[in-house]
């Protein structure tokens, strides 16, 4: 695993160093085609590094949800914060993740902008830049910096309704709280005890590294219904810190 770990870090900094070429703080697209090409573009450019440095070809649609197939399977999430990069601003990764036999093993996921890397295998703790990740100790949720966002771009409307009415739900008894993409930035975030909670109401593939760098340091990760979160979970999760997760669980799930 250390040997695959060090393969997955060499391939996110080719890539990191790869988009960089194209990425710029000046950067704002003129409409929604030119958007959408450079969000592609990105994509493309990442996801062509990353394959080609990474062993085997067995490699998962990140953007779907549910179980995968047994063995040793890839699961990329090209660029984290696509739309972020594409006007300018820094909050934007690489993530990349091995699950095994349906379980994820392997995270890595590159904060390029910051030069953090942030690295887990399952059973031997999460580490950023090397040094290994703690959750927050905290146990008041009015102290708490919490977060959720869009897993994927859409405009459900009952999905919007269930979504916003968290916040408004969370706003009222959390000190914080943020919603933005990526997805694995906040979680990334609650792993190294800067934020103390991230919740879903999506289980996307794409997420299983970060979740996992969640629970190697320390936190607590369950679906909506307070399961042991895995890759088959039908709800969306909540992955926070030990003394909040209870908490932000009851006012996700509203309870």
């Amino acid at each position: 695993m250390n040997e695959l770990l060090n393969v997955a870090v060499t391939a996110v900094r080719q890539a990191g160093d790869r988009l960089r070429q194209r990425y710029s703080t000046e950067s704002r697209p003129a409409g929604f085609d030119d958007m959408m090409a450079a969000l592609r573009a990105n994509d493309a450019t990442v996801a062509d590094v990353l394959r080609a440095a990474l062993p085997g070809d067995g490699f998962e649609d990140e953007h779907a949800s549910g179980p995968i197939a047994d063995g040793d399977r890839w699961l990329l999430d090209p660029v984290g914060g696509n739309v972020n990069a594409v006007h300018g601003m820094t909050d934007w990764n690489i993530g990349v993740s091995l699950v095994r036999d349906g379980k994820p093993v392997l995270a890595v996921l590159y904060a390029p902008p910051a030069d953090e890397m942030f690295t887990a295998i399952a059973g031997e703790g999460a580490y950023l830049n090397g040094v290994r990740l703690k959750v927050s100790a905290k146990t008041d949720l009015s102290a708490a910096l919490v977060g959720t966002g869009q897993a994927t771009p859409g405009r459900d409307a009952a999905k919007a309704s269930l979504v916003g009415a968290s916040v408004a739900a969370m706003m009222q008894q959390a000190l914080y709280v943020r919603v933005s993409v990526p997805v694995g930035h906040q979680l990334a975030q609650v792993a190294a005890g800067r934020m103390d909670a991230h919740w879903q109401f999506e289980n996307v593939r794409s997420h299983a590294g970060p979740v996992l760098l969640v629970r190697e340091a320390g936190g607590i990760v369950t679906d909506l219904d307070g399961k042991p979160w895995d890759l088959s979970s039908r709800t969306g999760y909540v992955a926070a810190a030990p003394g909040v997760h209870a908490d932000v669980l009851a006012v996700v799930a509203g309870r």
